[in-house]
């Protein structure tokens, strides 16, 4: 019987990259790429808060890091942000060793802000960014001040939109495409339209408001992975559905066949129509499930070991990296996937202090991984030395 050998990449051990004189974490959600073209700098946001969800009027300082010193370079400040997605900052692909867009709140406004970090020159955009598509031209946004209200780690302080607070599926609230290089934006999916064609769970509170999050583009920016949300109050679970959408707003679709049963949580595409979703599969077991748009050739991925998890496909889709949320003792892993085989490499596990893991969890450290433009990086936030820290891997492939 042949014997099939497979074939991990060389990984170095793990290198702190901030200087553990403040609380430094990736500028933006696990997945998005946080380098500069080069791979010479990482986007991060460095803080004195750590044990406290934060207000409009505390400030973080975005900056970058130099990968190989350590050096923190700081651009400017921001009072958009929070402990899970930073303040969404992306290298704009138009200029990616040069500019980044990031939210902030600005004289009572959730906007975004588009900066040279060698000039300093900048622009103001319109709206907050949820993702950028991949030229660089678009991105999607999302009522930052309805996810306060909804879910506050996710949210933003200030009252910086209309958070339609008293509409339970409002028809001019949802999913909004702004043009970076005209500064405009237009709604392309209402929430009173994911209702209509899903419905809602079977919920008995009425007045329970439906809210989007987490949005991204697909590999050649034709379509869009959202997830609904609603459920009963602040302290009961949420219900999700996952979608997807053409950027025109056409073709709207769940993604599974019974939207709320399946429902979904974290999500990356593998290529222009594959996508993952960490869902219940079939509606019963929670995992990593990898389908094609518009199928329903639906897998679980990772051989059983997942439940929930940021999973996140390297450049050349030929891994995944997977975190977990920490265990009984408190260690939260992160593995590699073989894409091609479904082995599983264990890369680290790191303890999360239990004062960063609380109930409500409002300033919890995920490990959330990045990957480097080249594949050969993985970055991890962790708070196993007492600090909220940013760590790189290096992968010898």
């Amino acid at each position: 019987m042949a014997v099939r050998t497979i074939k991990f990449p060389v990984v170095s051990s793990m290198k702190r990259i901030t200087d553990m004189k403040q609380e430094y974490f990736v500028a933006n959600y696990y997945g998005i790429n946080p380098f500069s073209a080069s791979q010479k700098y990482v986007v991060v946001l460095a803080t004195n808060i750590k044990y406290s969800l934060p207000l409009h009027n505390d400030v973080a300082t975005i900056g970058i890091v130099d990968i190989e010193t350590a050096k923190f370079h700081s651009l400017s400040q921001t009072r958009a942000w929070n402990f899970q997605e930073g303040c969404m900052a992306h290298w704009l692909p138009t200029a990616p060793d040069s500019e980044i867009i990031f939210n902030d709140f600005i004289e009572g406004k959730n906007v975004a802000r588009i900066i040279n970090i060698h000039s300093g020159k900048e622009r103001i955009i319109c709206r907050p960014v949820s993702s950028i598509s991949p030229e660089g031209k678009k991105a999607v946004s999302l009522n930052y001040s309805r996810r306060r209200l909804t879910r506050p780690d996710y949210g933003y302080d200030g009252e910086g939109e209309d958070s339609r607070a008293d509409i339970p599926f409002p028809d001019d609230d949802g999913l909004y495409i702004v043009d970076l290089q005209k500064n405009t934006s237009a709604l392309i999916v209402s929430i009173a339209e994911v209702k209509k064609l899903i419905g809602k769970p079977d919920i008995k509170n009425k007045k329970a408001l439906m809210w989007f999050a987490h949005t991204l583009f697909n590999k050649d920016g034709s379509r869009i992975f959202f997830l609904a949300r609603i459920r009963e109050s602040i302290k009961t679970g949420i219900f999700t559905a996952s979608l997807t959408v053409d950027s025109d707003g056409k073709n709207l679709s769940p993604c599974f066949p019974e939207p709320w049963k399946w429902g979904g949580s974290h999500y990356d595409w593998y290529s222009k129509d594959i996508l993952m979703v960490t869902a219940a599969y079939q509606g019963k077991r929670w995992g990593p499930v990898i389908f094609t748009v518009g199928k329903q050739d639906y897998r679980l991925i990772g051989k059983g070991l997942f439940e929930d998890g940021h999973g996140t496909f390297s450049p050349d889709g030929r891994y995944m990296a997977m975190d977990t949320y920490p265990d009984s003792i408190g260690n939260q892993g992160l593995y590699l996937v073989d894409m091609k085989t479904d082995a599983v490499l264990p890369l680290a596990q790191l303890y999360e202090p239990s004062e960063y893991y609380t109930p409500l969890s409002y300033w919890r450290c995920d490990l959330h991984p990045h990957w480097s433009p080249r594949g050969d990086i993985l970055l991890v936030n962790s708070t196993h030395e007492n600090k909220r820290q940013v760590y790189a891997f290096t992968l010898g492939l």
